[in-house]
């Protein structure tokens, strides 16, 4: 099956799945999302078909399809970015200080985000369900090798958003979000409030997105088209190691990623020079995705939404293919964060407000791990740990200036100086307030000054209303 037939199948499934899913009348923690097994799955062909939808989930603009990136790098950055738009939900989560304002727990973002997820989550488990279906064994691994990619990666954004960073107090009993490792009966009369589940520990499900990664890592192929591979896999054991503070893991997986794609005449991954050349994916390259993408959700003029490019976005009368709302207004202080001669503080474009050139065109895809982050991980992990795995951290860094136009260091980097090019190189990509938890680093407040601490109960996601109201299993997270 070709890529554009298998994304028309996409359609297919899903519209009878979510079709049947419309006849329920009930709201649950994980939303019906199939038929049962027995009448939905009996081949291989089938099997394919629902793994597809488990990529359609996480290609959503609910899920990495933009909002999951959007949120981490829009709340409570006021000094950085400023969210001019009408959307009152995304309002709430750009506008959170110390002392006011708060995350409704009907905020639309927070729902979608989650029902989303489960939703996604619910069709990797079917498929995990129905392997005997694969004819070969490779089918099979590759299949499993997905879902538990798709699985483990949900889990883990899940448990940042909705859950207490790892570290703050006792990450076995801080409470992050249900784990669900079966599929949601399809009959009604089969849930009831002995089966809803409740919410898993943080640890829990680090655990369980770091157990899905790993196998994930030993099952999917080197190469496998746009989907997920054994680098993407470990890239991600990569940000979960790094958020745990596990710098050896993070290391490890970055190097083993940056060894195993770039070396030799046939190197899978490279970074893209110019640094302009790893956007405008359509619009300059006809939708060819940049050798830098490690991981990205694919966009193409019949399927999928770039959301990034829908609130980073606007319409720029000299630049063809572009679209957006024009949403985020990038401030004056962003830019004053850069080195002159940094191509990177020139890759804006100011209309009314002043815009990344990141997420302008429309059908540009959704970067969602790029190889330049493995460098800077592996820079920051060696140099906490006083090594030089696979190269010294300045090299690394200076890898990553060189291509942004900047001279070598002049010395070996401090660990400020790692952070600060990280901030730079992955802006706008999903990393801010993440990487500011896990340093244990207010954010940065409008004026300046700090504002809500690494650790603020603000920081973290409610649990939609609609799940409680259902689910009375579940517990609302702490100043909700």
């Amino acid at each position: 099956m070709n890529m554009k037939h298998k994304f028309l199948k996409i359609i297919t499934v899903f519209t009878i799945l979510l079709a049947a899913a419309g006849c329920q009348k009930r709201l649950d923690v994980v939303p019906f999302q199939s038929l049962p097994p027995e009448k939905a799955l009996t081949t291989e062909s089938d099997l394919k078909g629902v793994l597809i939808g488990a990529y359609n989930g996480i290609q959503s603009t609910a899920s990495y399809g933009g909002d999951i990136q959007l949120m981490a790098d829009l709340w409570a950055n006021r000094l950085y970015q400023r969210f001019r738009g009408s959307f009152n939900g995304l309002l709430q989560i750009a506008s959170i200080t110390t002392t006011s304002n708060v995350i409704l727990v009907d905020n639309g973002w927070a729902t979608t985000l989650w029902s989303s997820s489960f939703s996604t989550i619910n069709t990797c488990n079917l498929v995990l369900e129905n392997l005997s279906l694969a004819n070969t064994q490779a089918t099979k691994d590759r299949i499993e090798g997905e879902a538990l990619f798709i699985r483990g990666s949900l889990y883990f954004e899940l448990a940042r958003l909705y859950g207490r960073p790892w570290g703050d107090g006792d990450n076995n009993t801080n409470l992050a979000v249900p784990l669900v490792l079966k599929s949601t009966p399809f009959e009604e009369s089969k849930l009831t409030q002995d089966n809803y589940p409740a919410r898993a520990s943080v640890a829990a499900i680090y655990a369980q997105a770091i157990a899905d990664l790993q196998r994930a890592a030993t099952l999917l192929p080197a190469t496998n088209g746009f989907f997920a591979t054994r680098w993407a896999a470990m890239a991600q054991l990569s940000r979960i190691a790094l958020m745990q503070q596990d710098f050896t893991t993070a290391r490890d997986m970055a190097n083993a990623v940056i060894a195993g794609t770039t070396g030799g005449s046939n190197a899978q991954f490279a970074l893209s020079t110019p640094f302009s050349n790893l956007w405008y994916n359509y619009i300059n390259f006809g939708g060819v995705a940049p050798r830098e993408y490690i991981f990205y959700i694919r966009i193409t003029t019949q399927d999928g939404t770039n959301g990034l490019n829908t609130y980073y976005g606007q319409t720029v009368g000299s630049i063809p293919g572009t679209a957006g709302r024009g949403d985020i207004d990038v401030q004056t202080a962003w830019l004053n964060l850069h080195e002159a001669g940094d191509v990177r503080r020139s890759f804006f474009i100011v209309t009314n407000r002043r815009l990344t050139q990141k997420h302008l065109d429309r059908f540009g895809h959704v970067p969602v791990i790029r190889l330049a982050e493995m460098y800077l991980t592996r820079a920051e992990a060696n140099f906490r740990l006083g090594t030089t795995v696979g190269a010294t951290p300045e090299e690394d860094v200076n890898r990553i200036r060189n291509r942004a136009g900047l001279a070598n260091l002049a010395a070996p980097p401090t660990l400020a100086q790692i952070l600060r090019e990280r901030d730079l190189e992955l802006a706008f990509e999903g990393h801010f307030m993440h990487d500011r938890k896990r340093n244990r680093l207010a954010m940065p407040g409008s004026s300046g000054t700090n504002g809500p601490d690494w650790n603020s109960p603000r920081l973290i996601m409610p649990i939609p209303q609609r799940e409680m109201d259902v689910n009375k299993n579940l517990v609302q997270n702490t100043g909700y």
